[in-house]
C-alpha cells in the first residue's frame, strides 16, 4: 500500500481510495523482448562495428559523429530502456478510487494521470503465474506506431496502465465493480 496522503490533495469531494500501489521494481523484461533484445544486439553490434571501422581508416568527422549517434542509440536499445523503465517506475505510484484511476509519476518524466471510471471503455488484465501483472486502461499502441516509446520502455507507454503490480487480478476486480457501480 501507498501512503495514501500521496494523492490526498488530488482527490475530488466525496472520494476515497479503495487500492494504491507501487510498479513492480528492478528489471522488468516483456513478450517483445523476444524480438527486441536480438534486434538491439545486432543493431548495437553493427553501429560498434560501423564505428570501430570509421575510426580505424580515419574517415571524415562526419562519419565518426554519425557512427557515434547509431552506437549511442544501440547502447539505449541493449541497456539504457531497462535503466529508464526503472527509474521512471521507482518513482510511480498508483491508486483507484471510488471515482478514478490515477496515476502519478515523479521526475524526470513528470505526470499525473486521472481516469474516470465511466471513460474506461477498454480494460486489460495480464498476470503471471505468480500474481504479479499488468492493467491496461485503453487500447494497446502498435507496435512499430507513432509515440510508441513503450515497446522500448513500458513505463512511458502512451497507454495508461499499471505495470507489474501484485495481486493484480484483485485490483483489476476493483476496477470492474467500481466500473459496473458508475
Amino acid at each position: 500500500m501507498v501512503d495514501p496522503n500521496l494523492f490526498k490533495g488530488r482527490l475530488l469531494p466525496g472520494e476515497r481510495i479503495l487500492w494504491s500501489g507501487r510498479p513492480g521494481q528492478g528489471v522488468i523484461f516483456t513478450s517483445q523482448d523476444v524480438f527486441l533484445v536480438p534486434f538491439s544486439l545486432a543493431w548495437c553490434g553493427f553501429a560498434v562495428f560501423w564505428e570501430y571501422s570509421v575510426l580505424v581508416t580515419r574517415a571524415a568527422d562526419f562519419s565518426v559523429l554519425w557512427g557515434a549517434m547509431f552506437v549511442f542509440i544501440g547502447l539505449y536499445f541493449v541497456a539504457g530502456r531497462f535503466l529508464v523503465d526503472g527509474w521512471v517506475r521507482k518513482g510511480t505510484c498508483y491508486a483507484v478510487t471510488n471515482q478514478r484511476v490515477l496515476i502519478a509519476r515523479s521526475s524526470p518524466f513528470s505526470k499525473f494521470l486521472s481516469i474516470g471510471l465511466a471513460q474506461l471503455a477498454n480494460t486489460d488484465l495480464s498476470e503471471r503465474a505468480n500474481g504479479r501483472g499488468n492493467i491496461r486502461f485503453g487500447q494497446a499502441s502498435l507496435v512499430w506506431g507513432r509515440q510508441n516509446m513503450g515497446t522500448w520502455t513500458p513505463s512511458l507507454d502512451p497507454t495508461p496502465q499499471f505495470l507489474m503490480i501484485d495481486n493484480a487480478r484483485k485490483v483489476f476486480d476493483i476496477v470492474q465493480k467500481e466500473v459496473a457501480r458508475s
